[in-house]
């Protein structure tokens, strides 16, 4: 068996070998591996509201262009000139109807389709030196879009996004889809850190654990209604489909009663009830579990939660969407987003947005106390003695294997998967588990689009949505 193989043996039995948090071999796999294969979170579509609006977003050293055509229409195109490959957008986010590489001049409509090529008879000899008709920017793989956050995938004959998100689309919707109407974000806040993504994955995933040792000054200051940061073990960790998280449990009440104990207002409260199914208001209502961090297969987390944010008991909920964005094996580009239901009052969002800020922007009090640890813990796993040590996340689990707490029941959790009360790394498991699966996956094997041959059908833009996921497919190349 091969080193690499037991690594991954040993990651799947829950004894993890400490320098997978800090290794340039294993970095290269993943890329190769997981980041070519898995679908990604780029944006969301009310970053880009407007025909014209675009945002530029990376997938590892890939950049892209998300824009709304002037059609209203979802693209993602790489950012790369076709003639020399200078960026053909330096800006981050804005609205153009068209964009114009600084090299050379060529220019691309905002759906990807070239409309300038300077002395184009001179140079070339018109169509017959170079075929500009039919010429697009190279577009995503694959682009899909789920509750209007949108996802790429480089492999262009991936498996859907539902089919990949699964069951865990069940709870993706607590987060994502509050009313009819949707999310609005903000941000993102981007800053760097010393440590390695697989670390906040895995934290947000269902690390309950660390919250009374790390977290405890902000429950010391009152920051919440709960006395102590112990009062996570009483909620549960779910995991279905390609993501889990972390729930708290609430007081005896029903739907209504526990939705405003956690800061929502009875209008919101109308509209999660008109847009939720029946299962979902029972894991609030019957179940009496809240949702709170989680996250997705490979590097999106979410976070939701209900500090105080004036004098006084009353609290008010935040939803935070992050993305880890691998750098190196020891460096990561965090993306912060605030999101809250399009619908919610305006003077709810005021405050939504000060409660995130305080807690999880990048000065957030949550923020400072984990990234010590992610940095301090990828320092030392760069070490020679850190190859010697096989570090043990076997919590909530017997020497034997059973659970030290059985799993709840379909009567005591109405969520699809497997949830369980009390504390475990159930989640981190499982979150390495797919990490292992997919570092087993062979490179891709791309093919090269030849520039300025024929490409008669161009591309294609994402099917828009109503809350579902949507994708379109154009040969080898959905977008």
């Amino acid at each position: 068996m091969t080193t690499d193989g037991r690594v991954l043996d040993e990651v799947r039995q829950g004894m993890i070998p400490a320098h997978i948090y800090n290794d340039r071999k294993i970095f290269e796999k993943e890329k190769a591996t997981i980041f070519s294969r898995a679908w990604l979170f780029v944006a969301h579509e009310s970053e880009i509201p407007s025909p014209g609006d675009y945002v530029v977003r990376r997938v590892l050293e890939d950049s892209f262009i998300i824009t709304r055509d002037s059609k209203g229409e979802i693209r993602a195109m790489f950012n790369m000139c076709l003639h020399r490959g200078m960026q053909v957008c330096r800006a981050e986010m804005g609205n153009a109807s068209n964009f114009r590489c600084p090299y050379h001049g060529w220019s691309y409509r905002n759906d990807g389709r070239i409309i300038g090529l300077p002395f184009h008879s001179d140079a070339y000899g018109g169509e017959a030196g170079f075929r500009k008709k039919g010429q697009t920017l190279l577009p995503a793989p694959n682009l899909a879009s789920y509750n209007g956050m949108i996802f790429i995938n480089m492999d262009p004959d991936a498996e859907s996004l539902e089919d990949y998100l699964g069951d865990f689309t069940f709870y993706l919707d607590y987060y994502t889809k509050q009313s009819a109407d949707g999310l609005e974000v903000r941000g993102p806040q981007r800053w760097r850190v010393k440590a390695n993504w697989k670390i906040g994955a895995e934290n947000f995933a269902g690390d309950m654990y660390h919250t009374p040792q790390t977290h405890t000054s902000v429950v010391e200051i009152g920051l919440f209604r709960e006395p102590k940061a112990e009062k996570r073990k009483d909620g549960a960790t779910y995991w279905a489909g390609k993501g889990g998280g972390t729930t708290y449990k609430l007081p005896d009440g029903s739907f209504d009663e526990r939705m405003r104990y956690v800061g929502y207002t009875d209008e919101m409260i109308e509209r999660a009830k008109a847009t939720w199914t029946d299962q979902q208001q029972q894991v609030i209502g019957e179940d009496g579990f809240m949702i709170s961090a989680a996250s997705v297969f490979p590097n999106l987390s979410f976070v939701h939660n209900w500090p105080k944010v004036e004098d006084g008991d009353d609290v008010l909920p935040f939803i935070s969407i992050r993305m880890w964005q691998p750098i190196s094996e020891n460096e990561t580009e965090v993306l912060s987003w605030f999101a809250v239901d399009a619908s919610a009052p305006e003077e709810y969002k005021k405050n939504s947005y000060k409660a995130y800020l305080m807690c999880f922007g990048s000065t957030g009090m949550f923020e400072q106390d984990d990234v010590e640890n992610w940095v301090s813990l990828t320092n030392t796993a760069a070490g020679s003695m850190a190859r010697r040590l096989t570090l043990n996340s076997r919590m909530g689990l017997l020497e034997d294997g059973a659970p030290v707490v059985p799993q709840l029941t379909g009567d005591e959790f109405h969520g699809p998967g497997f949830a369980q009360v009390g504390y475990n790394e159930h989640n981190q498991r499982e979150l390495l588990s797919l990490w292992a699966d997919y570092l087993e996956k062979p490179p891709l094997t791309t093919s090269s689009t030849a520039v300025g041959t024929d490409n008669p059908e161009g591309i294609r833009p994402l099917a828009q949505t109503n809350g579902h996921c949507a994708s379109h497919t154009n040969g080898t190349v959905t977008v």
